[in-house]
């Protein structure tokens, strides 16, 4: 079929299971779909970093990226825009600035950081990594992992009353220097008497955080744009116990935000300016439905809203129609301590292979993998809204290796409970949940290498019935018998079938005919 119309000009990016689902990857796509359907070169005018930070790693045109949209890597996009549901750390911006100037993609001069968008800084780093320590060893929890760049302390601000937006870089530096003091006051306390963490322990803080971007900007370092220097967080400590260098940390962070003076301003505003002019906006969203932090399940979960309506709190724009895509891959991954019911068992050769492919963009973490849960997926489309599915990775579950012909690929379909009755929701209380098992339908593989394929036609016949078993499944979740419902159902638009901007089929059929194939 044709690609179905889009419904607004403002695009939203979003993802319907727990991140890590190939959402950086969209949006070249779509932004090439629009070049054809409006035969103009720059349709879009703006793409928006909408919630998040520094935290949500994505991969775009061989760019790994955590601060800055995946716009990036198109040069018609004369606008990156950073909301004010975004928390950020100004040295992150020219960090990354730099990391993708050098790999030949101009971004300075098209950011837009919004006034409102909140500072993130040093104290929420310590936090992160103190609240982790107590999580462990006070109240003997499970370790989160957490990524230490402070984001979840960085929200705790703002409902605290206690944030620093980008725009106090426009003013005065004995105002900045003042708060900035305080919050770091706050969060020295903080350590020491409610985390509780040893002296010698929030030394090694510093040390950590040093290690850690050390290694996340080694490429420049080793390009001579930056000096090892530059990433030593061990210049604030403090001479003394639980205490910081507090002119150094002003000095940083001042210094850090006057070089982004020119890129802080009204997003709101150029987003007006933009629908007006006829271009394009594409909302871009870090982390997935289940890692909202009010829908998600705890500790699990990230500090900002993951859903479509974020963007226009994010934005400020008004309430109107917009064009979700829901992003997930054809298995499914977390990280953390999530509940994980459809988990492969340690040695599932499939599970195995799958391994090796899944680690975090940013973290480096081992994802744990296991099978496309249609559950959640219908339940994020559900409660999210979704106007369009694409699917990634599907090329990972052709036999290879030590996954031999003859293995069925499950989608989980429900959940049995205990007494042995089947739902097809995910529980709002962890305890329920967790005494979950999953209910299965097998669909048969495929040996063929389909990474080369770019029509739904030339698709194996198996790959195309487990395409058309896990729409069904999602959407059977999500709104209920699809016979029955008159309602317009949503089309699998993208389906990815490699990592590269070119491996990605197009032409799946509408849903109503696809499901046939199940």
């Amino acid at each position: 079929m044709a690609l179905t119309p889009f419904e607004s000009r403002i695009l939203l990016d979003t993802g319907i299971s727990m991140g890590d689902e190939g959402k950086g990857r969209l949006i070249p796509e779509l932004i090439r779909e629009l070049v054809t359907q409006t035969r103009t070169p720059d349709p879009v005018g703006v793409v928006v970093k909408v919630n998040g930070g520094a935290n949500a790693g994505h991969t775009s045109g061989g760019l790994k990226l955590n601060l800055f949209p995946a716009g990036v890597v198109e040069r018609s996009v004369g606008c990156l825009a950073v909301g004010s549901g975004v928390v950020a750390d100004p040295h992150k911006f020219i960090w990354e600035s730099a990391y993708i100037e050098h790999n030949g993609y101009d971004v300075r001069s098209r950011l837009l950081i919004d006034q409102r968008t909140m500072v993130s800084d040093l104290s929420h780093r310590l936090l992160d990594l103190g609240w982790e320590w107590y999580r462990v060893n006070v109240l003997g929890q499970e370790k989160r992992g957490s990524t230490g760049r402070g984001i979840s302390p960085s929200y705790s601000d703002e409902t605290a009353h206690f944030p620093v937006y980008y725009y106090e870089f426009l003013l005065d530096r004995e105002t900045f220097s003042a708060r900035i003091r305080a919050r770091m006051d706050r969060a020295l306390r903080t350590l020491q008497h409610v985390c509780r963490v040893p002296e010698e322990e929030l030394s090694l803080f510093f040390d950590t955080l040093t290690a850690a971007e050390t290694r996340a900007n080694r490429g420049l370092i080793d390009a001579g744009l930056f000096k090892e220097s530059d990433f030593d967080f061990s210049r604030f400590r403090g001479e003394t116990p639980y205490s910081v260098d507090m002119e150094e940390l002003v000095e940083a962070y001042w210094s850090a935000g006057q070089t982004l003076r020119e890129q802080i301003g009204d997003v709101r505003e150029k987003l007006h300016e933009t629908l007006a002019a006829g271009k394009y906006i594409i909302g871009e969203f870090g982390q997935a439905f289940w890692l909202d932090k009010r829908f998600g399940f705890p500790p699990n979960v990230t500090a900002s809203h993951t859903l479509p309506a974020e963007f226009f709190l994010s934005s400020g724009m008004p309430l109107q129609p917009a064009h979700t895509l829901g992003v997930c891959k054809a298995y499914d991954t977390k990280v953390g301590t999530h509940i994980f019911l459809c988990q492969f068992p340690e040695d599932h050769p499939l599970g195995k292979k799958l391994s090796k492919l899944e680690y975090g963009t940013t973290t480096g973490r081992q994802r744990m993998v296991g099978w496309y849960d249609a559950v959640e997926k219908g339940d994020a489309i559900r409660y999210g809204g979704c106007t369009d599915i694409n699917i990634n990775k599907i090329d990972a579950l052709s036999y290879e290796g030590d996954w031999l012909p003859g293995g069925e690929l499950l989608i989980c379909t429900g959940y049995r409970k205990p007494d042995g009755s089947v739902i097809k929701h995910v529980p709002r209380d962890m305890e329920t949940h967790r005494s979950l098992k999953p209910v299965y339908i097998q669909v048969p593989g495929w040996e063929e290498d389909i990474s080369k394929v770019r029509t739904f036609d030339n698709l194996p016949l198996n790959a195309k019935r487990y395409v058309a078993a896990m729409v069904k499944a999602t959407l059977e979740v999500a709104i209920g018998d699809l016979e029955k419902t008159q309602a317009d159902l949503p089309n699998l638009r993208y389906l990815g079938v490699g990592p590269d901007p070119d491996q990605i089929i197009r032409d799946i059929p509408a849903t109503r005919d696809l499901i046939k194939l199940a």
